[in-house]
């Protein structure tokens, strides 16, 4: 079975609109079994992004540090964070030794227009009494 697929090229970035009347007029073509086709999507790619003013102990009265389970919670709790995907695991880096604060380094799947991280940028959340703030970043550092 041949997995070609149909490509279609515009001089403009598509949007989830355009990807619905698409799909209809797909799928209504009479030499098409509407069952087999898949849902047309937009290319993805990276958005590199960093949320700053969080804090690396966030437990009260406790050394513990941030971990990826308490990142996770973050984004469970707030809607900013509801239609987001992680293209990789948050990396979490203290702004400097003698600093209680952390940067968090995220990468979420785009499209490419960057579109999800522009919803994102400058964006701020509550994490308990301190509110954080979403920036853009370039690709991110590695954790060394």
């Amino acid at each position: 079975m041949d997995n070609t697929g149909i490509i279609i090229i515009t001089d403009k970035v598509a949007q989830q609109s355009d990807l619905f009347i698409i799909d209809h007029y797909v799928k209504n073509l009479n030499d098409i079994n509407a069952l087999q086709v898949e849902d047309s999507r937009l290319p993805k790619s990276k958005s590199y992004l960093k949320i700053i003013s969080i804090l690396f102990y966030p437990h009260s009265n406790s050394q513990e540090k941030l971990t990826l389970s308490d990142i996770k919670t973050i984004f469970k709790q707030n809607h900013i964070f509801d239609n987001i995907s992680l293209s990789s695991k948050p990396r979490i880096i203290k702004v400097s030794p003698k600093s209680d604060m952390a940067i968090v380094w995220i990468d979420i799947w785009d499209v490419q227009s960057g579109q999800n991280a522009k919803l994102l940028i400058n964006r701020y959340f509550n994490m308990g009494n301190y509110i954080a703030m979403i920036r853009g970043a370039n690709m991110n550092p590695k954790v060394p």
